[in-house]
């Protein structure tokens, strides 16, 4: 399965390194100028150039896997299987090794046939380690009447929660390829407390307009490879989470959806870790956001060490965009002052057509603002009119070209660079103990 946004990879990869070399040559000679014209003090450009440094260190590895290679289970091939969560098949054991899904596989699509008591999930692996799911298959939710029910389309139904598709829960050394999901109840591909995991050739598809449909949702996991994807759904095509870190997200189609996330974090005053998070390549079409850091007010933790770049978009709105007021709720959010740390954010080499007047936006806490946003070859666009850039409590810089200007982003003083430096010295890395779920 290919598109077209994955053709001449070879030749986008050579320029894709010219850009960065140059984009590097151009930092150097953009900061001389600043120096020479502006007396930007020195230590000002070491912090500039150490934050480059770090943002080109984030990739991880992509094939570094291992996995067994004896099938143990193989679905009926051609068919459709209608079943239930606890009779999927031998994988489920936690010692199989390999399981080749090569029919449709569709789950029961009444919600009344559910038991209330389980846990809202369908076909749900846990504990395994170094197994393959992979075929030409199709896992089908069958979720339209959950959809139907859900308080986000009718506010007078109660707000309750549907089952996802497909989760891999607490496994090592995963690799899923090839498969579609579909038509998800909520949330389509959930990994969850999971480490060292590969999706490859992963088609999500769900209506535009269905409620919570997250394509892939990443939360409480590291090392996580997703490559070659193409997501159309009802929510976010990606969103990542608490507790993880280490995640790299390549050659991805998105649309329709709500773009690629990361967040909601820090609900109902929990706390929330998200670092060394990667997007490269990727085409955005006819979503409602394009690249998001959403957070609540009232949260802790921080996300840090972030780099979206080479991502184009088509008739997108909000393409580039922090919210740290986020609020997903019927009734309004509380104002409070503690907040989710926003750093190290690196955006580059992004274009496209915007849907919004304010292509990008920062919408950062006043007491904690976001600091060390870098910003690289932008070039956003609206078809009938201007394009402008919003900015609240937000610290960084440009260079390259930078469309529509950020000059609205403040520059470091020494307030910022102590906050950054007593912030950094007091987190840690994201563990198991941060996890507190509590997406819908």
């Amino acid at each position: 399965m290919s598109y077209w946004i994955y053709t001449n990879q070879s030749i986008f990869q050579t320029e894709k390194k010219k850009e960065q070399i140059m984009d590097k040559l151009f930092l150097v000679s953009f900061l001389g100028l600043l120096i020479a014209a502006c007396g930007v003090a020195g230590n000002m450009l070491d912090d500039n150039f150490n934050l480059l440094r770090e943002a080109e260190d984030l990739d991880i590895a992509e094939d570094d896997v291992e996995l067994f290679e004896i099938p143990s289970w193989t679905s009926e091939r051609g068919g459709k299987v209608l079943v239930n969560v606890d009779s999927f098949g031998a994988v489920g054991d936690g010692v199989s090794d390999d399981t080749q899904i090569d029919g449709t596989i569709v789950a029961p699509d009444e919600p009344k046939n559910w038991d209330p008591d389980l846990a809202r999930l369908w076909l749900d692996f846990s504990k395994l380690h170094g197994v393959a799911f992979q075929g030409n298959g199709v896992i089908d939710g069958s979720g339209g009447k959950w959809w139907a029910s859900s308080c986000k389309k009718n506010k007078s139904n109660p707000c309750r929660g549907a089952p996802t598709a497909l989760t891999i829960d607490s496994s090592s050394s995963i690799k899923v390829k090839g498969l579609t999901i579909q038509n998800s109840q909520q949330m389509n591909f959930v990994i969850s407390k999971s480490e060292s995991v590969r999706v490859y050739e992963v088609r999500v598809s769900s209506p535009g307009d269905s409620p919570n449909t997250d394509g892939i949702h990443i939360t409480g996991s590291t090392n996580v490879v997703l490559q070659d994807c193409k997501i159309g759904t009802g929510d976010d095509c990606i969103s990542i989470v608490n507790a993880s870190s280490a995640i790299k997200m390549k050659r991805i189609y998105c649309g329709p959806g709500h773009g690629v996330s990361i967040g909601s974090l820090g609900k109902d005053n929990s706390m929330g870790i998200v670092t060394k998070v990667v997007l490269d390549t990727a085409f955005l079409r006819e979503t409602s956001n394009g690249v998001r850091i959403k957070t609540w007010q009232g949260g802790s933790g921080y996300v840090r060490g972030v780099r979206f770049e080479n991502v184009r978009m088509e008739d997108v709105a909000n393409p580039i965009i922090i919210d740290q007021f986020y609020c997903d709720s019927p009734t309004t959010c509380q104002n409070q002052t503690s907040a989710v740390q926003i750093s190290q954010i690196m955006y580059r080499n992004i274009s496209g057509i915007t849907k919004s007047t304010e292509a990008m936006k920062f919408a950062c806490s006043d007491t904690v603002p976001c600091l060390n946003i870098v910003l690289s070859n932008i070039n956003l666009e609206k078809k009938d009119g201007t394009v402008e850039t919003y900015c609240n409590s937000a610290q960084g810089f440009g260079y390259g070209v930078v469309h529509p200007s950020a000059d609205c982003l403040s520059s470091h003083d020494k307030g910022s660079i102590l906050i950054d430096q007593k912030e950094n010295a007091e987190l840690v890395e994201p563990t198991r103990d941060h996890i507190a779920h509590t997406e819908l």
